[in-house]
C-alpha cells in the first residue's frame, strides 16, 4: 500500500491508533502508538525512541534511534475495537542519519536475504508450524483439556479458540493452511501458509500476538514456552524451507532419486554441519533444553531423513510433479526464538553449504533414539547441545552467527543469553531441595 492509500483507509475505517511495531534481539515484540493525526508526519520522517532501553540495542550515550514503519505491513487489528480502531505496522530500525541500524532484527534478515540474491535465489521460503499451549491462567498449567493429536471431541475445549484466531489471521492477511489438536494435553498447532523470509518473520510475530489476544478476550492464557509441562511433549516450530529462482524451485531435481538437486542437499548438508552453532538461536532459552531431549518428538542427533522424524532435519515425502513442494523441514526451532535472527542464521548456514561444496551424508532412516552412543559414534552422528549454557559458548565462538549477526548483535546476543544462563545455574530448585536435603 502507498502512504495515500493508508491515510485514505485509515479515515474509511475510523482507525484512531496505529502501533509501530519491531522486536528486541530476543524476539520480544515492542510498540508504541501514535494517533491519526500524527501518522502522516510519522509515515514521512519515522518516530524516534530511546533504544537504551530496548534489550541489545545501543547503550545510552549512542541511544537516539528511529521506528521508520514499512507501509506494506499495514494490517487493522481485527481483535480490537471497530469505533476508534487500532492497526498497526512494522518498522525498520534506523540511526538518526537515516541509515539501517545494524543491530534490527528485520535488518539482519534482510542483509541475509540479500546475500541469497546475491547468489541468484530469489525467494527463500519458509513455512514454521508453531505449537503452544492453552492454560487456564498464567499462573500455573491447568490444561483446557486432555486431548490429544488431531482429536476433534468434547475433549478439544478449544476449538472455538482456533477457530476465531484464524479468522483474525485471515483478516490480517495471513493465510491459514489449517490447525488442529497437538499431541500433549492443551497443545495446538494452527500452520500459516509459506512465504517469503521477512514476511514470514513478521507473519510469526504477529501469529503469536493474535494468539494470545484471542485466547485473553476468553480469559484463556496462552503461551509459546517450549516446555511448560514435565513429561509432556513442549512445543516446536518445525521449519519448512526452500530456495526458488523465479517461480522454479531450485531444491527440485527429478533426476534425483531423493528428488533432491545439488543445491539442496549442499543446503542440508550446511544447516547440519553449523547446527550446534545455531542452537542458540533456534533454541534460545534455558527452558529450550527442557524440550530437546530425546523421547518426545524433538530431534536432537544431527542427521537427516525421508521419513524418519528422529532426526533433525526431513525431507518431507509429496505427491509426484509437485515441484513446487519440494522442500528441507529442520525440526528443532521452538517457537519462542526470535523469528528474524533464526530465519537469517539458517539461511546463512544453508548458503554456506552451497557456496562450500558441503556434501550431504547418507539418510538415516532407522530410529535414532534405539541407537546407543556407540552406534551413533560409529555412524558420526553427533548431538545438539544438552543446555544453554554449552549451546552459547559454541555460537560465541561461532564465525557463521558472526556473519549472521554482525560483530554488535553477536556481541550483544551472546551476553544476554550467558546472564541467562548464569541467573539460571545459581538457582536452587525444588527438585535438588526434596532430593538431597534430607540425605546429604
Amino acid at each position: 500500500m502507498t502512504r495515500e492509500e493508508i491515510l485514505a483507509l485509515v479515515e474509511e475505517r475510523d482507525i484512531k491508533f496505529v502501533r509501530f511495531w519491531f522486536t528486541d534481539i530476543l524476539g520480544q515484540l515492542k510498540s508504541f502508538a501514535v494517533t491519526r493525526e500524527q501518522l502522516p508526519d510519522a509515515m514521512a520522517h519515522g518516530m524516534g525512541f530511546d533504544g537504551s532501553s530496548i534489550t541489545g540495542f545501543n547503550a545510552i550515550e549512542e541511544s537516539d534511534m528511529v521506528a521508520m514503519p514499512d507501509p506494506d505491513t499495514f494490517q487493522v487489528l481485527p481483535y480490537r475495537p471497530e469505533v476508534q480502531g487500532v492497526a498497526r505496522m512494522f518498522c525498520d530500525i534506523q540511526l538518526p542519519t537515516g541509515e539501517p541500524y545494524e543491530g534490527d532484527p528485520r535488518q539482519i534478515l534482510r542483509r541475509a536475504v540479500e546475500r541469497a540474491k546475491a547468489m541468484g535465489y530469489d525467494h527463500y521460503y519458509l513455512g514454521p508450524e508453531l505449537e503452544f499451549f492453552y492454560f487456564k491462567d498464567a499462573e500455573g498449567t491447568e490444561p483446557l483439556d486432555r486431548g490429544g493429536y488431531f482429536d476433534l471431541t468434547t475433549l478439544d475445549a478449544a476449538s472455538d479458540l482456533r477457530r476465531e484466531t484464524v479468522l483474525a489471521l485471515e483478516a490480517m492477511g495471513i493465510h491459514v493452511e489449517f490447525s488442529h489438536h497437538e499431541v500433549a494435553p492443551s497443545q495446538h498447532e494452527i500452520d500459516m501458509r509459506y512465504d517469503d523470509a521477512l514476511t514470514m518473520a513478521d507473519n510469526v510475530m504477529t501469529y503469536r500476538t493474535v494468539v494470545k489476544e484471542v485466547a485473553h478476550r476468553h480469559g484463556i492464557y496462552a503461551t509459546f514456552m517450549p516446555k511448560p509441562l514435565a513429561g509432556e511433549n513442549g512445543s516446536g516450530m518445525h521449519t519448512h524451507q526452500s530456495l526458488f529462482r523465479g517461480d522454479r524451485n531450485a531444491f527440485f531435481d527429478p533426476s534425483d532419486e531423493y528428488l533432491l538437486s545439488a543445491d539442496a542437499k549442499a543446503f542440508i548438508a550446511g544447516q547440519l554441519r553449523h547446527a550446534r552453532e545455531l542452537s542458540c538461536v533456534f533454541a534460545q532459552w534455558v527452558n529450550s533444553y527442557k524440550r530437546l531431549v530425546p523421547g518426545y518428538e524433538a530431534p536432537v542427533y544431527i542427521a537427516w531423513s525421508r521419513r524418519n522424524r528422529s532426526a533433525l532435519i526431513r525431507v518431507p515425502a509429496h505427491p509426484g510433479g509437485k515441484e513446487k513442494a519440494t522442500r528441507c523441514e529442520l525440526r528443532a526451532p521452538d517457537p519462542a526464538c526470535n523469528p528474524y535472527l533464526t530465519f537469517a542464521a539458517l539461511l546463512h548456514a544453508g548458503l554456506d553449504g552451497i557456496e562450500r561444496g558441503y556434501e550431504l551424508p547418507a539418510p538415516m532412516e532407522t530410529n535414532l533414539y534405539e541407537l546407543g552412543p556407540e552406534e551413533r559414534s560409529r555412524e558420526g552422528i553427533d548431538a545438539l547441545p544438552e543446555n544453554l549454557g554449552e549451546a552459547i559458548e559454541i555460537g560465541a565462538a561461532s564465525e557463521l552467527l558472526l556473519r549472521a549477526f554482525g560483530e554488535h548483535t553477536h556481541a550483544r546476543f551472546v551476553e544476554s543469553k550467558r546472564a541467562e544462563w548464569d541467573d539460571y545455574r545459581t538457582q536452587l530448585t525444588p527438585w535438588e531441595m526434596e532430593r538431597y536435603l534430607p540425605v546429604l
